[in-house]
């Protein structure tokens, strides 16, 4: 433990530090709620013999949930539907209570169901699939072979798919992860349709009158929609040093600050989200991407002419700005990009430490000059001549000198725990990436 870990663990509330753990995240709360939730449906169902009883289970009551709890999961990431939830959560004025404020700014934790509604939904799955084997076993004709077969075929991939997202094995195999959670998540649709006409079938229903038909229906726009927007558009590369490039684009969409777009090399290949960074008086926007990766080197290594943009401009976590009378954006490396269209917007008064790696050779003149230009007296530290910085004591730093009411920090995710942990348990709003995808 460093001098100034230490330093903050003694400035802070015992209470506090355990309570805004990274462990106790508002993501993980919100996973942990969903599996209260089901947990407590499950045992009144068991008390009420609402799911049945062994060998003659009522599947119907049982699939309803697993469809409640796989659509939420589905849903809620949307990206419709997380620019609902950002553009609500913003809604509140910079004259409410602080805490009132400090709580909706953690709106981008809503992952949280998303991970918590899948998991729920495999595991009512997987009743569901029990259920029907000891319906059959117990001599019950219903529901067909074809119902069995298509339910054990979709609990495999989904069991699939969660242990590819399990952090650990994600981040050591992410493109492996990717592909699972698209290519194993389409096939899923397609066997839960199916699954639902065989059972409707089995049942001798109208599959129009089902809940389950319209759910399907939404839940399929839903997964179908970024697909329709995808376009190949031209990219300008602007590359300042072999670290990192910006790449510019003007095809006609302007996004707002605290956004973000997918792009690819391929229709297929892998999607990566970036900051888009738009300006005030030009069309179009720019993308600050740095060497983190495979794909990013070889982006970087050979510039491409044309790019893939797939969905529509996406809310990020430094939308969450307007909540707060002003701000300290804490950024490493390119995280400058999320908060460079917040400094050239202006909307928020704000403090900026920037820490990066002799950052005029390795984002270029202009860009720097940008920076200093859009935000009062920011804190450039170069950590070739400066060495690497204690960020939490500068952002507290930055806090009481400008009398902030919150930080927002875009750096790796050690640093950026880090300092939400720190800040937060001194009783200072604090909000950065979670990793959750």
């Amino acid at each position: 433990m460093t001098t100034e870990t230490r330093s903050f663990d003694a400035a802070a509330p015992k209470w506090r530090r355990i309570t805004r753990h990274p462990a106790l995240m508002e993501y993980r709360r919100l996973a942990a709620l969903v599996a209260i939730v089901n947990l407590s449906v499950f045992i009144l169902g068991l008390q009420t013999g609402r799911w049945g009883s062994f060998g003659a289970f009522h599947l119907p009551a049982i699939a309803d949930m697993a469809l409640i709890n796989l659509s939420l999961g589905i849903l809620i990431r949307q990206q419709r539907v997380v620019n609902a939830l950002f553009w609500l959560a913003t809604r509140l004025p910079t004259s409410a209570p602080l805490w009132m404020r400090w709580g909706a700014g953690k709106v981008f934790h809503f992952g949280g169901l998303h991970s918590g509604g899948t998991v729920a939904g495999t595991l009512w799955f997987g009743f569901l699939l029990f259920g029907i084997v000891t319906n059959r076993l117990s001599g019950a004709a219903l529901p067909s072979d074809v119902t069995l077969g298509l339910s054990a075929a979709m609990v495999t991939l989904l069991v699939l798919m969660i242990a590819s997202a399990i952090g650990p094995v994600r981040a050591k195999f992410h493109n492996a992860f990717e592909k699972i959670h698209r290519f194993a998540g389409w096939t899923v649709l397609g066997l839960f349709w199916a699954q639902t006409v065989s059972i409707t079938r089995d049942m001798g229903q109208d599959l129009a009158t089902t809940p389950a038909f319209w759910m399907l229906c939404l839940i399929t726009l839903s997964i179908v929609s970024p697909w329709l927007t995808l376009k190949k558009v031209d990219v300008e590369i602007e590359k300042p040093s072999n670290h990192a490039v910006l790449a510019k684009f003007n095809y006609g969409d302007t996004p707002f600050a605290g956004s973000s777009n997918a792009i690819s090399l391929t229709p297929f290949g892998e999607y990566h989200a970036f900051a888009n960074i738009p300006s005030p008086h030009e069309p179009g926007y720019r993308l600050a991407i740095s060497r983190a990766g495979d794909w990013t080197g070889r982006f970087i290594d050979t510039p491409p002419s044309k790019v893939w943009v797939k969905g529509i401009t996406t809310s990020g976590v430094a939308r969450i700005e307007v909540l707060f009378k002003k701000v300290v954006y804490i950024g490493t490396g390119s995280g400058i990009g999320p908060i460079l269209p917040h400094l050239l917007k202006g909307e928020v008064p704000n403090k900026l430490v920037w820490s990066t790696r002799s950052p005029r050779e390795t984002y270029g003149d202009a860009l720097v000059d940008e920076i200093e230009g859009s935000t009062e007296n920011p804190v450039i530290w170069d950590t070739v001549t400066q060495g690497k910085p204690d960020l939490s004591t500068l952002a507290l730093q930055a806090v009481r000198e400008s009398g902030a009411e919150a930080v927002i920090v875009i750096s790796n995710q050690k640093l950026t725990r880090k300092v939400v942990h720190d800040m937060e348990a001194l009783g200072i709003p604090a909000y950065g990436a979670i990793w959750d995808s």
